[in-house]
């Protein structure tokens, strides 16, 4: 379970000395081809880290042999010098894989506004460019290795695996905060070895992640850093019909978000807002956005309190179509609210299990969505006070 599941992909986690912890701060997974096309979707932040401005000029054309990725500081705001590092880390990549530094995606995640180490970041380059070169660079193992390297604030990797019809589809993520529309404080790396052009990648990825990564909304807060890459080797030799694999890729993009959600930053709650009955989904979207981001609903549920008031509230912000006196609320099944009003009793809704179900139905429309958050706690204030520190 892995980004080394699907033939054709290689993977390295290293330590290169980025980190004070010493724990694995460098990624490297490469497409030994045969062929080398991909897609990303980057974040829609307007302050954007100098790895993202490199990697949309390397998306370009739809062609991508490598991707590296580093934790220990995000290379953002870190002006002309920051950038250089990035081009030169592409390059150091090109130059140990024998590739062009024109088609190596650069990630980087961790604090903003932190110079990285130019030396350190070659020398972790080399080092799993020689990894790459193992018997196990195939591995499970690998991809694991490759997937713990990235991670930041998180607990524990992320990764999937997902069998299509003739061809698997493999992934890695990191992210435990931020986790906003604009695909959240994640960098995200999808393998497939499945045969599918750059024109259908981009396709199938945008509708995946439109669901999956765009509806995690941990803390409301949108990342600089944020980058979602998609490459296919074609090695299974498999054209798979666009939609079956867009349906198959969905699939594994949904896991991993979960895994995302799961993990944010000091949660106690994970929970999913379903909004139904909505006009048009991009309603419904906006319904569920705006109380997974009330933080006033979020201190509720930390609490374990079912207050179904604050979710009207926040419905109430929105500009769908509903009628404000006739919606009603479930909190884990119970009907807590209809038609406006007071329904069943509080007592009768069990707050104490970590997954939490909430469902607003607004009566105008027949369209649904979902947006998965957490509670807002002691623990996620006080690691993201320290953060920096």
């Amino acid at each position: 379970m892995s980004v080394t599941a699907p033939k054709g992909f290689i993977a390295a986690g290293i330590t290169c000395g980025l980190k004070t912890s010493g724990k694995p701060d460098l990624a490297l997974v490469q497409n030994t081809g045969p062929h080398k096309f991909a897609a990303s979707v980057f974040t829609s932040n307007r302050c954007k880290a100098n790895p993202v401005l490199w990697s949309e000029q390397v998306m370009s054309d739809g062609i991508v042999e490598a991707v590296v990725l580093n934790s220990g500081g995000a290379n953002c705001y870190t002006g002309a010098p920051g950038f250089q590092v990035t081009h030169s880390t592409a390059e150091a990549v090109g130059e140990a894989l024998g590739i062009a530094a024109g088609d190596v995606v650069v990630c980087s995640t961790g604090l903003i506004g932190l110079d990285l180490d130019l030396d350190k970041l070659r020398n972790g380059v080399e080092l799993a460019a020689e990894a790459l070169g193992s018997m196990d660079a195939a591995s499970a193992d690998a991809g694991h290795r490759a997937a713990v390297a990235i991670m930041t604030t998180d607990s524990v990797p992320k990764l999937v695996e997902v069998a299509g019809a003739g061809y698997t589809i493999g992934g890695m993520a990191k992210g435990a905060g931020m986790l906003a529309p604009g695909l959240a404080t994640m960098l995200v790396v999808i393998t497939t070895d499945a045969h599918l052009e750059p024109g259908a990648l981009d396709q199938a990825l945008r509708a995946a992640t439109r669901v999956t990564f765009d509806r995690v909304d941990s803390d409301g807060c949108m990342s600089t850093n944020d980058t979602v890459t998609l490459m296919a080797s074609g090695a299974s030799e498999v054209v798979p019909d666009l939609a079956e694999f867009t349906a198959t890729l969905t699939e594994a993009c949904a896991s991993l978000a979960r895994q995302l959600q799961e993990d944010a930053e000091g949660a106690s709650h994970d929970i999913a807002i379903t909004v139904g009955g909505a006009a048009t989904e991009e309603e419904a979207v906006e319904v569920a956005r705006a109380v997974s981001r009330s933080n006033l609903f979020k201190a509720a549920i930390f609490g374990n309190d079912p207050n179904w008031g604050r979710v009207l509230a926040a419905v109430g912000t929105t500009s769908a179509q509903f009628d404000p006196y006739d919606i009603d609320v479930a909190f884990n099944g119970v009907w807590l609210c209809r038609n406006g009003q007071p329904d069943a009793s509080r007592d009768l809704v069990d707050l104490t299990p970590r997954a939490v179900d909430i469902r607003i139905e607004l009566k105008s429309g027949t369209a649904e969505a979902t947006i998965l958050t957490n509670d807002l706690t002691h623990d996620y204030v006080h690691e993201n006070s320290a953060y920096a520190s």
